[in-house]
């Protein structure tokens, strides 16, 4: 038998939100049923339900950044139990046989992954993610929240932290090293708390000097603003690494000038247009530029493991359900600071 679970759906592109159930398949063997406690709302989720990023599946249950309490488990699963603190990223299944997926790298999957929403599962079922109250998933696929994060601010963790996290670990961030962070939103933010927690020497360049003491709260040596007319020509050969987290056109040489020798720019936003720039550019200085996903499944443990370890959670507006709506509408403004996170026992009607 299916579980009915309250959630919020939008029936269209561009919709308003408004509840509703789902159905969440019967627990398998292998599965676990999650209490959702919070959702944070990624701008990705906009983009889906707004069908900005092409054909989508409606009725949509956007989130995949989801925390929450193990209800039950399965009668195959031994690595979670009743009660403990976990989380769901942005994908909730995956072949587990190829070469990507036995390396831990289930992300990039060759069959392709099982979005957690806005996707079908294997058997051409649709997904529903985490704006709901519970959830029926993989035990494989779900991670373990450690306890001294609260779940609300590891909500976001699972997609704006494991985005940020995956190209400083690749990249190389740590003493010594150089980062900017460009734009200070839900993924800068968390790019920022990461970076300085791998010790790096960390700048942010922004829009304007508006989040500075922001910026500086959160471990940012050096703040930057485009506002300034000579800021590309201060910050001439200065870092290591760039980590740019909008999705807006860029002046890219501008960018790759301020990089130092073998530096690397790294996108983790998604434009929407093509990007021009002159190769000149890289190879007048070893440089790379580059694009980062999220990671895969023991990556993203990694990640919030690390995030324990140096007491680093999401800043956080906590909204009810029926704010969720405008909320989308304040992302795109950029009027948050820093996640917006669903508090999930909001969503059943009263």
């Amino acid at each position: 038998m299916t579980i009915t679970v309250p959630a919020l759906l939008t029936k269209s592109a561009g919709a308003s939100f408004e509840r509703g159930t789902i159905e969440r398949r019967e627990l398998g063997d292998d599965d676990v049923l999650i209490d959702i406690a919070f959702a944070g709302i990624c701008h990705s989720d906009i983009h889906q339900a707004r069908e900005e990023w092409g054909k989508a599946i409606f009725p949509m249950v956007p989130g995949h950044e989801i925390a929450g309490t193990i209800a039950a488990v399965g009668s195959a699963v031994d690595k979670h139990a009743v009660g403990d603190h976990v989380g769901i990223g942005c994908f909730v299944d995956s072949c587990g046989e190829c070469e990507n997926c036995t390396a831990g790298n289930e992300q990039f999957c060759v069959k392709g992954n099982v979005a957690t929403y806005n996707g079908r599962e294997y058997s051409g079922e649709p997904t529903y993610g985490g704006y709901a109250t519970q959830i029926v998933a993989k035990a494989d696929y779900v991670l373990k929240v450690p306890a001294s994060i609260p779940l609300d601010q590891a909500a976001p963790l699972l997609c704006a932290g494991i985005t940020t996290y995956s190209p400083l670990a690749r990249f190389g961030a740590g003493p010594g090293k150089k980062v900017a962070v460009v734009g200070m939103g839900g993924l800068g933010h968390m790019a920022v708390k990461l970076a300085a927690a791998m010790g790096a020497e960390v700048s942010v360049i922004s829009q304007t000097m508006s989040k500075e003491a922001d910026g500086k709260r959160f471990g940012a040596d050096h703040y930057y603003a485009l506002s300034d007319s000579d800021t590309f020509g201060t910050l001439r050969g200065t870092f290591d690494l760039i980590i740019c987290t909008i999705s807006a056109d860029l002046p890219i040489d501008k960018y790759l000038s301020t990089l130092a020798i073998n530096g690397a720019m790294v996108f983790v936003g998604l434009p929407p247009d093509a990007q021009q720039l002159r190769v000149g550019s890289l190879i007048g200085g070893n440089k790379t530029l580059a694009g980062s996903n999220i990671g895969g499944i023991p990556e993203t443990q990694e990640m919030l493991d690390f995030c324990a370890e140096h007491n680093i959670g999401a800043e956080i507006e906590t909204i009810g359900a029926d704010e969720v709506t405008e909320a989308y509408d304040r992302i795109v403004k950029s009027d948050v600071r820093y996640r917006f996170v669903i508090d999930t026992k909001t969503i059943p009607a009263s």
